[in-house]
């Protein structure tokens, strides 16, 4: 069974855990043998821009000591096997269609997310 994670939802949790749930969630899967993609929308795709650096992050006198490091965890997904993809759309809405990606992940417009959900088994939205 082949599933389609799809991730639009962007941060939750990093900053208790220092990782996206369900990217952790994914790269534990796979390591059982899963067969997953990844889709990032929305805010999400934030996780694929190379250079991310949010370790000077701090509300009052709390410091973030061990920040996201989303793109090495996506860079991970795509050494495991897993396709990482992107909505080309969602990038340009938020100013980014020219950002640099990490290696690997594929861009896809919004109108091809059927095709893509179509070659999936089972699609889980997150």
């Amino acid at each position: 069974m082949k599933v389609l994670q799809v991730v639009e939802t962007a941060y939750r949790a990093t900053l208790e855990e220092q990782d996206d749930t369900i990217i952790w969630l994914t790269h534990a899967m796979r390591g059982a043998q899963a067969e997953l993609d990844l889709l990032l929308s929305g805010n999400a795709v934030n996780y694929a821009l190379v250079g991310q650096d949010a370790s000077g992050l701090a509300f009052g006198e709390w410091r973030q000591t061990q920040p996201p490091r989303l793109a090495d965890d996506i860079a991970g997904l795509i050494k495991k096997g897993v396709q990482v993809h992107v909505v080309e759309d969602d990038l340009a809405e938020r100013g980014l269609a020219n950002a640099h990606l990490v290696e690997g992940v594929g861009r896809i417009k919004r109108a091809s997310i059927p095709e893509l959900m179509e070659a999936h088994d089972q699609v889980w939205h997150w």
